[in-house]
């Protein structure tokens, strides 16, 4: 049975461009939001917590990833009022059904690593290889 987007009236189709889903797939494809899903499973974190957690990831991008999970309702956010005020993050129930799929691509990445750099190292020997110049025979 095809989901009807009920904004539209119009089938659910990410190869769409019209279509709500192409926006909740971007944003749910990126490596921010990947890593933020995959480390609240584990359960309720705050800011920085998930901030040691991903290494590499900068406080305007944390933020920005933080905010759009939460206004898709992936993520709460729960301000103690405590000075300061300590913020809460966790998953919430459909954020919970997307945590599956994402850990199982984490996880796959992990096991299919070192092939995927095998690959990556054929290719760049290939290219190069191709970008050498070859030598010319000069016929004199």
């Amino acid at each position: 049975m095809t989901t009807v987007v009920k904004s539209s009236g119009l089938p659910a189709d990410a190869y769409s461009a019209k279509c709500p889903t192409r926006q909740v797939l971007d944003h749910i494809a990126g490596k921010w939001t990947i890593l933020v899903v995959d480390a609240l499973l584990g359960g309720t974190m705050r800011y920085t917590d998930l901030s040691r957690r991903i290494e590499g990831v900068s406080q305007k991008m944390l933020t920005q990833t933080l905010r759009g999970l939460e206004a898709d309702g992936f993520v709460t956010r729960t301000v103690h009022p405590t000075i300061p005020p300590r913020v809460e993050y966790d998953l919430t129930e459909l954020g919970r059904s997307l945590a599956e799929p994402i850990a199982a691509l984490r996880r796959w990445t992990e096991t299919h690593i070192n092939e995927i750099e095998q690959a990556r190292a054929r290719t760049g020997a290939q290219a190069a290889n191709a970008s050498t110049p070859t030598p010319t025979s000069s016929a004199q």
